[in-house]
């Protein structure tokens, strides 16, 4: 069946079959919004798909096997097998041939995503340790997919409908954080996040806030020269192309009060700067997705979880917040397109 239809195709990669993502995709897909939206297909093993139909007594999830993109079969669950023979299920357990199956899903998903067979990858979650070998090294998700798209540069942009959080620096050491952040930097994250805001979100003059790298924002040099010497100045740079960005603010004290409600987005230094507020406010619906890109990915903002894996205990809601802001991104593009 031919690719070509006006409802858009999300490739879904599995992730760790020993973790949550099977389940949580599964759940996830019940939503009785989804094949009116789009049509999934399922990056991994029926084989997996099946050990959790029957392990979490979803017997109400169907799905059919496909060999290849151009078996597409709409208003369904597809599902591609990427290895021939499925690894052993062990929920809970981390294991070498389930990091294979979770790359190997990746790999088959980004590949079809770069083609333009499916319109938006949404990646559940992976263990690095096992996925990681002296021939391969894998970051994380979005630096993995900024390399294969040839991207120079992207956003981890966290979204939910109350928060939208960038960060300047990602996936990096604490003790390197500082070296990382650059006025070139910050101006280039803050034109990513605004960009987006317009392009993927829809918001037509987008407002940002950026946050102090140092106790309260340096206190003017006081607690650290930074926000002087690096994030002041870039903030000008940015006003001068008049562009609506604000700060710094001191992160404690902007999400204590609750500023964020007064912004589209928020610029922050490092990693954890930005993703515990984030995920104190909307763990359960929070979206990991990559801005920047010529393509769109999204992601739950959990792990693989593997406390509670097999138990039928996670919650799916941020795995369908990343589907369906998959889904709305499409959209989005889309109208713009036949606006042109």
């Amino acid at each position: 069946m031919s690719t070509r239809t006006s409802k858009p195709i999300i490739g879904i990669s599995i992730g760790d079959i020993n973790g949550i993502g099977a389940e949580v995709t599964m759940k996830a897909l019940l939503d009785n919004r989804t094949h009116k939206n789009f049509t999934p297909l399922i990056y991994g093993h029926g084989k997996a798909i099946s050990f959790y139909r029957k392990a979490l007594g979803m017997e109400d999830f169907n799905f059919v096997q496909i060999r290849s993109i151009d078996e597409i079969q709409h208003k369904k669950v597809n599902v591609i097998n990427v290895l021939e023979e499925c690894p052993e299920v062990i929920p809970g357990v981390e294991t070498h041939e389930a990091g294979k199956l979770a790359l190997a899903a990746l790999k088959a998903a980004m590949e079809d995503l770069k083609e333009g067979h499916i319109q938006a990858l949404v990646t559940a979650p992976v263990n690095k340790n096992n996925i990681n070998s002296e021939e391969f090294r894998f970051v994380g998700h979005t630096e993995f997919i900024t390399e294969s798209v040839g991207a120079k540069k992207s956003l981890m942009f966290m979204v939910s409908e109350q928060l939208r959080v960038g960060l300047v620096t990602g996936h990096v050491p604490l003790a390197k954080v500082v070296q990382n952040v650059t006025p070139e930097r910050i101006k280039g994250k803050a034109n990513l996040m605004l960009e987006s805001l317009q392009k993927d979100f829809g918001i037509s003059k987008p407002k940002i806030a950026i946050l102090g790298l140092n106790p309260h924002a340096g206190e003017d040099g006081l607690l650290g020269d930074e926000e002087e010497k690096i994030i002041k100045p870039a903030i000008r740079d940015l006003k001068d192309e008049n562009k609506m960005v604000f700060g710094p603010y001191p992160s404690d004290g902007f999400f204590g009060m609750m500023h964020q409600s007064k912004f589209d987005g928020i610029l922050a230094m490092y990693h954890d700067q930005g993703l515990i507020p984030f995920k104190s406010i909307a763990f359960s619906s929070g979206v990991n997705f990559t801005a920047g890109l010529p393509v769109i990915r999204t992601s739950p903002d959990h792990g693989t979880a593997y406390n509670i894996a097999g138990k039928n205990l996670a919650d799916e809601g941020s795995m369908r917040a990343a589907i369906f802001l998959a889904a709305d991104i499409i959209h989005e593009h889309q109208a713009a397109l036949e606006e042109a």
